[in-house]
């Protein structure tokens, strides 16, 4: 797992040299960073991930090892233990909201009152899950200046929907955009100065990272060109953006 920052302040790559860690899933709250992470088991030659990790920093060159916050264990209706793919976390009125791909029964929910955990399970039941199509995967959420919470995912088609204040349900149903020239999997929902930005692993493969841009965080969207380019070390990918102390951050990951 890379990440790309300001000239004067950089970590070592990969930051995470002790575990293989992916999907890196960046949120700061109260001066940290809190980097959320798939975990690939050490004897893993395909996707062998049971569990979610957390890191933390307050410099982005130190980071803290906390170990799992949650595992495909604390959904109860999953049935397998494999499959703890991409997800990300958001706080709302002091709580904090985890959204987990769970590989082949779609996107499930957990809350905490702490960003360490630990998390658990508030509707006993998938989020999203499109039976048969197979695209519920790699979550990505936002909560908008008016305090409307949108959450992205999708491979290859790209969907939205438009989430509760309570985080953990939905109305208006399932928006399906499609499939964005160069988009692939992973999105990542940014603003900044008032623009909606959707970074994602663009191509396949190798994959970069593309972006596209909107004046509404519902778009359409118009996609951009690269914020990296692919290239034969990065097989494959998944973005993460956040601003922290002036600089912002663009976390990644090589699928090697």
């Amino acid at each position: 797992m890379w990440l790309c920052g300001g000239a004067t302040l950089r970590a070592q790559d990969p930051i995470i040299q002790t575990k293989y860690t992916a999907d890196p899933a960046p949120m700061v709250y109260n001066d940290t960073v809190f980097l959320y992470t798939g975990h690939d088991e050490d004897d893993a030659y395909s996707f062998k991930m049971f569990d979610w990790q957390l890191y933390t920093s307050t410099d982005m060159v130190n980071w803290t090892d906390h170990g799992t916050v949650a595992t495909t264990k604390t959904f109860p209706w999953r049935e397998e233990q494999n499959g703890a793919w991409a997800m990300q976390v958001v706080e709302r009125n002091g709580k904090f909201y985890m959204y987990c791909t769970v590989q082949g029964n779609g996107i499930g929910v957990l809350v905490s009152d702490s960003p360490y955990g630990p998390f658990k399970d508030p509707i006993g039941q998938p989020l999203v899950w499109q039976k048969g199509i197979g695209d519920d995967i790699d979550p990505t959420v936002f909560i908008d200046d008016d305090g409307q919470a949108y959450m992205y995912w999708g491979n290859p088609n790209l969907y939205y929907v438009k989430l509760n204040e309570n985080m953990i349900s939905y109305s208006g149903g399932i928006v399906k955009i499609g499939k964005l020239k160069t988009y692939q999997e992973g999105p990542w929902f940014y603003k900044r100065n008032g623009h909606y930005y959707l970074a994602f692993a663009s191509t396949c493969c190798p994959e970069g990272i593309g972006y596209a841009m909107s004046g509404s965080p519902t778009g359409p969207w118009d996609v951009k060109g690269y914020i990296m380019r692919p290239t034969e070390r990065t097989r494959g990918n998944h973005p993460g953006i956040i601003d922290y102390k002036g600089k912002t951050y663009v976390f990644g990951q090589n699928n090697d």
